[in-house]
């Protein structure tokens, strides 16, 4: 191996042929990132949470005392019965931009479908959702960069929030539940569009499919805004199709044995299900949106809808899903 190795180092310097060194190494920009969005989104989320309980001062608010952990003070949470999830007053939340159906589209408070993203109904709310943030997006992160999954982010929890909008009517919605199901989705998406580069496809494909579907039938619980979910889902998916393209195995931007370099290049089928996506991302958004602020009622289009969010069963009703 040395040998031949001071031999191509002469003949190179005699100009017989240029020396290759770059084929032996895996290019740069394969080497791990640093995640540093989705840490920052935790902090975020955090940090309102903590505003949310500071402004929501239980002690000062409740009238008959029954907060929660007073040796917190004004970080008490609500009384069980009226936030089992250990968090602050359906009022605070509204103050601070839950998102509210009547709100949007009467009192033209359309920054609500933002907003609600950066609450949480209670500190339970709060760390599942970071959890679970930290455990999906970091590698997500590492892999595709800041911008592309901050923007599969904040599309996602759109998205969840216009299909909450036209099936949730007479409940607040908070939570970045609609931005972390459409990180799933995205990965969903990766995963297809990617597809010859994965060798364990079936069973990447199979255990992605499963936590989704785990998930989803944890929305027809009362209390979980599923449309949110859904909505989220379905629009990252489709982001992730327009921003998550890798180029295909063998396309990779090094160099082979003979110093010619790869071409880096996409398969035909991903540039069409990149336009397919986009085109419907758009339209589907540019129709919620219209949907929404007309005010139009999903549940008198579609009857059994409603379904998706809630399914009532002996041991609880669904008058107050989605709260």
């Amino acid at each position: 191996m040395g040998e031949d190795l001071d031999k191509r180092l002469a003949m190179s310097s005699a100009g017989v042929y240029p020396l290759q060194v770059a084929s032996t190494y895996a290019p740069a920009e394969r080497r791990q990132k640093i995640a540093l969005l989705v840490p920052l989104l935790v902090v975020v989320n955090v940090v309102m949470f903590f505003i949310t309980m500071y402004i929501n001062n239980c002690p000062h608010n409740t009238v008959d005392d029954k907060c929660i952990a007073k040796f917190l003070r004004r970080l008490s949470f609500q009384p069980l019965s009226e936030n089992p999830l250990l968090g602050p007053s359906t009022y605070t939340l509204q103050k601070l931009g839950a998102l509210n159906v009547n709100k949007v589209v009467h009192e033209h408070q359309g920054w609500r479908l933002i907003t609600c993203i950066w609450l949480h109904a209670g500190i339970i709310h709060l760390l599942v959702n970071m959890l679970s943030l930290l455990f999906i997006g970091i590698k997500l992160e590492q892999e595709f960069g800041f911008l592309r999954i901050g923007i599969v982010y904040l599309v996602s929890g759109l998205g969840g929030s216009l299909l909450s909008s036209l099936f949730l009517r007479n409940n607040i919605s908070v939570g970045a539940s609609g931005a972390l199901f459409g990180l799933l989705g995205a990965m969903l998406a990766e995963l297809l569009t990617n597809w010859s580069m994965y060798s364990n496809k079936c069973a990447a494909l199979i255990t992605l499919v499963l936590v989704v579907a785990v998930n989803l039938a944890i929305g027809i619980l009362p209390y979980v805004d599923n449309f949110a979910h859904i909505g989220g889902f379905i629009s990252g998916f489709l982001a992730g199709f327009v921003l998550l393209l890798k180029p295909q195995a063998g396309d990779m931007p090094y160099s082979n044995e003979d110093g010619f370099p790869f071409r880096r290049r996409h398969k035909l089928y991903q540039y069409i299900l990149c336009v397919i996506a986009l085109i419907t991302l758009i339209a589907g958004f540019s129709v919620a949106m219209a949907l929404v602020l007309r005010g139009v009622d999903g549940n008198k289009k579609c009857s059994w809808c409603h379904y998706l969010s809630c399914v009532p069963t002996s041991k609880w009703n669904c008058k107050d899903a989605g709260s």
